[in-house]
């Protein structure tokens, strides 16, 4: 038999009526077995949240009932607020109620025990999508409703990167994310993460407009926040410096009284890291947002080709700022790159590469050349750029050309990428990171301290 007579016997086979019942009976076992597991995944989550909540009743159940009295006496008590919940049905959410003006108001962080009844009825589950209000908007409708396929959770991936500093996407994006790779390993994973941020992260509703501890201060800012007003300073002249200060830029500026004083000059200075982060919690000055310069390039990009400004790259070993450059370009075609150098020039050079930058004609410009170098050379020559926002961005351009990998993001979420960057590079790293930290918390807890002295000596309870 030939291959063509034995292909043709074949397909009579395949589309006779035996052979299309076949077929059908075969793709009908196959759809049932996925549905099966579908109903068992669903029946092994729900187990487990009615399992979980009865044990944390009773391990509680002593606690609860204080807070519950304690509620009661300052006026409030025990409240159902409605939410919208699977299938876009109401519930009450319950909830334990405090008079703002009372004095038991730092019994708020129990706010939301109650809701563990909700997960025990079925109206929430511990992980999910947030349940949101009766007159919530969260997008666009015509991919919202996706949302609501799921039980909504006591936490949410929106709320583990939200609280991690790191909450840069919309909300309703990930809660997408979360409805399309939602599984009981995942859930796993978002509650193990959430635990430390419950910890270290800090909360926007209770920041302040500007961080100020160990004589530096900080813009406040969200990330949304801090490249629309990079690309407004852009387009303006005199010319702004921006800055990003870590743990170990505080440290330098220290000791460093001209890298501080550059600080104190520049027009926005923008908190970035975890141990950033823990001062403000030590100090209680909470910070909105990590923004590295890293995360916010793609808002500063997206911004300024909506603006139609330019950006000029300088900075890095030879080729970063090109490869960092063709990132951009893939990304955001109209956005326009005005040149790009290395930052390996002579002091002889200096003075064509500052014209060549302001020949360039571009709004804005990122200099990487490491802190505090980056710092003080822009202080000196910003006004000699031609550009209205001038940025010092680190090892950003090494990140974007490839040749530094980041940290994943569930590392980062758990604020652990500065154990990533030492993994990545252990002889450079090690002595900013396990020394500099240590000393740069020491300080930090020593500024506390001194705080609360001082509030004493001038008759203020801390």
């Amino acid at each position: 038999m030939t291959e063509r007579e034995a292909l043709l016997e074949r397909l009579a086979d395949d589309f006779s009526e035996g052979g299309i019942r076949h077929r059908r009976r075969a793709q009908f076992r196959r759809t049932a077995r996925w549905q099966v597991a579908i109903w068992m995944a669903e029946a092994l989550h729900r187990l487990g949240d009615i399992v979980l909540s009865s044990l944390l009743f009773i391990l509680l159940s002593p606690l609860f009932l204080a807070v519950l009295v304690l509620s009661k006496l300052s006026g409030g008590g025990l409240q159902t607020s409605p939410r919208r919940g699977r299938w876009a049905t109401q519930f009450g959410r319950y909830e334990f109620h405090f008079p703002s003006d009372s004095r038991l108001a730092w019994l708020k962080t129990f706010r939301n025990w109650p809701s563990l009844l909700n997960v025990l009825r079925g109206d929430m589950s511990f992980i999910g999508p947030r349940a949101i209000a009766l007159d919530e908007s969260v997008g666009d409708e015509r991919t919202a409703w996706k949302r609501y396929n799921l039980r909504p959770g006591l936490r949410s991936l929106w709320w583990l990167r939200k609280r991690a500093n790191i909450g840069y996407t919309r909300e309703i994006d990930l809660d997408l994310e979360y409805v399309e790779t939602s599984s009981i390993r995942g859930d796993f994973g978002i509650a193990a993460r959430a635990l430390p941020v419950m910890l270290f992260g800090g909360g926007a509703s209770m920041a302040p407009p500007k961080l100020k501890f160990l004589g530096v201060t900080i813009n406040n800012l969200t990330m949304s926040e801090a490249s629309a007003q990079i690309v407004a300073m852009s387009m303006v002249r005199p010319a702004s410096q921006i800055a990003f200060v870590n743990a170990d830029c505080v440290n330098i500026a220290f000791s460093d009284e001209a890298y501080k004083s550059v600080l104190a000059q520049s027009q926005l200075v923008l908190a970035d890291g975890i141990g950033v982060r823990l001062a403000g919690t030590i100090l209680n000055q909470n910070v909105r947002e990590n923004i590295n310069g890293t995360d916010m390039l793609p808002f500063l990009c997206a911004s300024a080709e909506a603006a139609g400004a330019g950006m000029y790259l300088l900075g890095g070993r030879s080729g970063i700022p090109e490869a960092a450059a063709e990132w951009i370009v893939q990304r955001y075609p109209r956005l326009k790159i005005a040149g790009c150098r290395h930052g390996y020039f002579s002091a002889e050079e200096e003075p064509g590469v500052i014209q060549a930058v302001a020949d360039s004609g571009a709004n804005i410009v990122l200099i990487a050349f490491g802190a505090p170098r980056q710092e003080k050379w822009i202080a000196e020559h910003k006004h000699e750029l031609g550009a209205g926002a001038v940025i010092g961005v680190g090892g950003l351009l090494d990140f974007y050309s490839g040749r530094i990998s980041r940290a994943p993001v569930w590392i980062r979420e758990l604020g652990m990428e500065w154990l990533y960057r030492f993994w990545q590079e252990p002889r450079r790293m090690w002595r900013r990171y396990f020394v500099g930290n240590a000393v740069f918390l020491y300080r930090v807890v020593l500024e506390r301290i001194h705080a609360k002295d001082s509030s004493r000596v001038g008759g203020v309870t801390p």
